[in-house]
């Protein structure tokens, strides 16, 4: 019999090849631990068959205050994303379970994507592309012909985490001029970057493209709405590989539609998918793609890898490597990292 029961939702496929935990079991194996899938679709169902877990491996569906509650024992809640808005952390605090996830691992992957949503929503590419499909071939020219170069183009980040700063990286190898918007970030960390600090307000009217970071908190909800989308350039062009929450959507079509900007790239959206009638899916100065931004071959197995390893240190008595409740590592009796441990903090 297993020494740990470590509970998951059934029926959530995985994106590569076999559909077994091989990669979470590589940490979780050595301790004792077993993943159980629990089949049960009702809330009330699913939280009393999650009871008895040792650690819930959230994924597929949304862990809620009732099913929190029902945990009898659990020691942690492991999710395989950077997003944490399926689980109710505060409920998951309130109980004193360290609920974690996976903002490092596909950091130079959503980067990637930021930068190719800004290089091709500026050249108006997917457009380009379709007038050479469609015999257009003289009307492409004249179209940029309007449009200045990138170079000494104002990018602005809202939020300046660890995905902004590895866009920044990039974007000064295009020679633009960076400002970012962050209260929860240092000035000095910001000019270590080579980007200016300014206000919410300056930054809209400055920036020629904004690109938003913020992850989905009930403090970044809307936290760009229809007054702050008069504020920008008619030029200006909006990225979102964050989270789609975290903008009015219906601000940023009536944007759109009405000229207060000029364009958009958009990884992440309100609702996904989206609806069949979403102006967005009919716009040609928009680009989307479907929430991919992290998508790589190593994309599965580098996160699967992490969850099995966190919910290993938890349930072996340590502090897991990234907690977005840490006020709750010093309650539960879990052990510090020590300078040793596999060469890195809690944090790293």
């Amino acid at each position: 019999m297993a020494k740990f029961k470590v509970a998951t939702p059934a029926g959530v496929s995985f994106t590569v090849a076999g559909s077994g935990y091989e990669y979470e079991m590589e940490a979780l194996r050595p301790i004792g631990a077993e993943i159980v899938e629990i089949d049960k679709p009702s809330e009330q169902d699913f939280a009393a068959a999650v009871g008895d877990c040792d650690a819930l491996y959230a994924k597929g569906r949304p862990i809620t205050r009732r099913i929190i509650d029902s945990l009898e024992r659990c020691k942690v809640i492991a999710l395989g994303s950077v997003g944490v808005d399926s689980v109710d952390v505060a409920a998951a605090t309130a109980r004193c379970i360290p609920v974690t996830n996976v903002p490092d691992t596909f950091i130079e992957e959503v980067a990637d994507h930021a930068i190719t949503l800004i290089l091709a929503s500026f050249r108006r590419l997917v457009v380009q592309d379709r007038l050479v499909r469609e015999g257009r071939w003289r009307e492409g020219r004249p179209m940029l012909l309007t449009l200045p170069r990138l170079m000494g183009q104002t990018l602005g980040f809202i939020a300046f985490g660890r995905v902004a700063r590895a866009v920044a990286v990039r974007a000064r190898a295009f020679g633009l001029h960076m400002v970012a918007y962050d209260p929860y970030v240092e000035e000095l960390t910001l000019s270590r970057h080579g980007v200016e600090p300014v206000s919410l307000p300056e930054l809209l009217q400055r920036a020629d493209i904004v690109s938003m970071h913020a992850p989905s908190t009930p403090d970044a909800h809307h936290l760009l709405r229809e007054e702050h989308f008069r504020q920008m350039k008619r030029t200006a062009l909006f990225v979102n590989t964050g989270r789609g929450p975290t903008v009015d959507e219906p601000a940023l079509i009536k944007a759109l539609q009405e000229g207060w900007i000029a364009g958009a790239g958009l990884d992440v959206l309100e609702q996904e998918p989206p609806a069949a009638d979403n102006p967005l899916l009919k716009m040609d100065n928009v680009i989307l793609t479907a929430h991919v931004a992290s998508a790589s071959a190593r994309f599965d197995p580098a996160r699967r890898r992490r969850v099995g390893h966190e919910i290993a240190l938890v349930l072996s008595g340590r502090w897991p490597r990234s907690c977005v409740n840490p006020a709750v590592l010093e309650k539960c009796g879990l052990q510090r990292w020590q300078p040793h441990s596999m060469g890195r903090g809690p944090n790293a």
